[in-house]
């Protein structure tokens, strides 16, 4: 029997949540609104299953977006660049900013950071750290928005809440979408805007659903199951 943590029980107990009920959004962030907090700001996560093939090149789901409520938190950004465009990313607040020194400073094991944007000039530099880069999703991409002559614009736009996202192997998508202490119509603004840009970007070599499920849940909660399709 899988263990139930005392936690879970009290989440269940005190909330009403049903756990294979599907809610609307406004139901959903209610229940979740009556669990037990922590003493820290949960982060709350939505998880989208999508009905795709991510091994499959014309259906891999990567991208980013903002979202229109931000999602709580100053997140440290680093840039590799040089010349002008290393000094506009230092004037849109970048937490690091450099080139070679900056990648033997990752290779040796430091990770602190949560977005990596690099100049194209500079993929020549940062396309060595695949390895390093890639496991936590911190390689710089086109089709993420962190590999961008305009690093300033990126800088800005990741620290004020924009968010990248990678559908993993099981093709789920997984993205913060604010914090437990956010108003629930803030939650509901980040959430509908994500759900709809992923369903703005169905392969045509998709056949069936696509969305498959949409859940949200907090740090330490339960995931409450959304009625979206």
């Amino acid at each position: 029997m899988a263990y139930v943590s005392k936690r879970y029980r009290a989440a269940v107990a005190t909330s009403g949540y049903e756990k294979h009920k599907r809610y609307d959004l406004g139901s959903a962030l209610g229940v979740l609104a009556g669990f037990p907090k922590p003493k820290f700001d949960e982060t709350v996560e939505l998880a989208m299953r999508l009905g795709i093939d991510p091994k499959k090149s014309d259906q891999m789901i990567r991208g980013s977006v903002s979202l229109p409520k931000g999602i709580g938190k100053s997140r440290s950004v680093i840039v590799f660049a040089e010349g002008e465009a290393a000094k506009e990313a230092e004037e849109a607040g970048a937490d690091a900013v450099g080139g070679e020194e900056l990648a033997q400073r990752i290779q040796d094991g430091w990770m602190d950071f949560d977005v990596c944007i690099a100049h194209p000039a500079m993929m020549k530099v940062a396309g060595k750290l695949g390895r390093v880069l890639g496991p936590s999703g911190k390689m710089p991409s086109p089709k993420s928005g962190t590999v961008t002559p305009q690093v300033g614009q990126a800088v800005t736009e990741f620290k004020a809440g924009k968010v990248e996202f990678r559908a993993d192997a099981g093709g789920i998508v997984h993205v913060p979408v604010g914090k437990r202490s956010f108003e629930n119509d803030d939650l509901a603004a980040n959430i509908t805007h994500f759900v709809e840009h992923i369903r703005g970007l169905r392969p045509s070599a998709v056949k069936g659903t696509y969305i498959r499920k949409v859940s949200v849940s907090a740090t330490m909660s339960p995931s409450v199951t959304l009625d979206i399709v």
